[in-house]
């Protein structure tokens, strides 16, 4: 009796050990397929980009993250919009910022894109916040900071008056090509994890660079034109993660999915969802 209670035993601890082993297993692959699914300026390949429009189709369509452009008008009010003028997104014309928030509540930001969104209006910053918190992801990329002196402190003031400067509450990531800028939100909100942007101009980025960059950052966010598998493990080496943009054509994500990045910025939310790599 004693003999097969002992038996049982160690086929018990052995099965144990083996599902162990294979929960971790299934544990880090599950790990790396989670590819974040960040909605570029909205979900904009089907909606006008950076309107609430956009900003309700790709929660809609299960993006994890919305990606966003704040400026500032001229009275000092927190603005979404791509571009520094008004020209291609809106019938106005001249520079976001030498225009007040009221009057560029009055410019139609839909119809651009489609005689459907006739009537979309330019959001606030405020606006997108007091939407989306808690429902889904915000990126929020500075759009040229060097433009409007002191908007990483009112970007910083509208978070923490919303209490959403504690990260384990909120998914708030913030970027810039303005490193500068990125480096004073960080001192501003430590909490908050940051980004840096790159563009081609970054191809043959160093490793002293991206060491530098890791110091204060969380992401090294590339053009995707410029990474390959040798800077994709650079990057990974330094402890950064990767969001690459932008994605237009279900090719491209195939590709930045097999060299193995940690997010997508794209226009089209359902080209990383139809990878069948993509843990969802």
């Amino acid at each position: 009796m004693k003999r097969i209670v002992s038996i049982l035993l160690m086929t018990f601890i052995v099965m144990s050990m083996f599902t162990t082993a294979t929960f971790a297993s299934n544990s880090e692959i599950s790990k790396r397929n989670k590819v974040v699914n960040v909605a570029h300026r909205g979900a904009s390949g089907h909606a006008p980009e950076n309107t609430m429009a956009a900003f309700h189709e790709a929660f809609k369509m299960k993006a994890d993250y919305i990606e966003i452009d704040v400026q500032m008008s001229k009275d000092g009010e927190l603005v979404l919009i791509h571009d520094t003028t008004l020209d291609r997104t809106t019938n106005g014309t001249g520079y976001v910022g030498d225009h007040t928030l009221e009057e560029l509540k009055q410019l139609d930001a839909g119809s651009w894109f489609s005689d459907e969104f006739a009537g979309e209006k330019i959001p606030t910053f405020e606006e997108v916040l007091d939407a989306f918190r808690g429902k889904i992801g915000i990126l929020v990329e500075l759009k040229s900071p060097e433009l409007y002196p002191g908007i990483e402190e009112k970007v910083a003031n509208a978070l923490k008056e919303r209490n959403m400067d504690k990260p384990r509450n909120n998914k708030i990531i913030i970027q810039s090509f303005n490193h500068d800028s990125v480096l004073t939100t960080k001192s501003l909100l430590p909490r908050i994890p940051v980004g840096v942007l790159a563009g081609m101009s970054w191809k043959d980025v160093t490793d002293q660079e991206l060491e530098e960059f890791a110091s204060y950052a969380d992401y090294f966010n590339p053009n995707m034109n410029i990474l390959d598998a040798e800077l994709v493990d650079r990057i990974h080496d330094i402890g950064l993660d990767i969001w690459p943009y932008t994605v237009r054509e279900k090719e491209q994500a195939d590709r930045l999915l097999k060299l193995g990045v940690d997010g997508i910025i794209t226009d089209f939310p359902e080209y990383v969802y139809d990878h069948p790599g993509r843990h969802k």
